[in-house]
């Protein structure tokens, strides 16, 4: 059975490690380094990169681009997981495994699934790994 590619979108809010202490913060990042591993083993990590809390937001048009502070509410994305699944279950089973539900009360993990082909057009999407 071919498995089925998913973007886990990690949100939570912008200061939540400050609350940690240093010792947390690593067991944190190693338990991070355990899950990713595992997944890695299972065949089932495309990739995963943790992101920074800085950044801009552009919008608007082609002749009249706005540029703001990238983040105006208290949740940012503070990661993601590309993963490969055998559907909608085994994506959020995986996704429950995040060490970011450990260390605290904020942490939501948004599952979905990356689309390959266009229904309409039958255009399919490179695939970069």
């Amino acid at each position: 059975m071919k498995r089925i590619e998913f973007m886990l979108l990690i949100r939570n809010e912008m200061g939540h490690h400050e609350s940690m202490t240093p010792e947390q913060q690593q067991q944190f990042l190693e338990k991070c380094m355990v899950y990713i591993e595992n997944l890695k083993k299972q065949g089932k990590l495309k990739g995963a990169q943790p992101m920074a809390r800085q950044g801009v937001m552009i919008s608007g048009t082609k002749d009249a681009w706005k540029k703001g502070p990238f983040n105006e509410a208290k949740e940012v994305i503070v990661g993601y997981y590309h993963i490969l699944a055998d559907n909608l279950e085994d994506a959020i089973a995986i996704a429950k495994g995040n060490p970011e539900f450990e260390y605290g009360t904020t942490a939501r993990v948004e599952v979905r699934p990356i689309k390959m082909m266009e229904e309409t057009t039958g255009y399919v999407y490179p695939d970069n790994a």
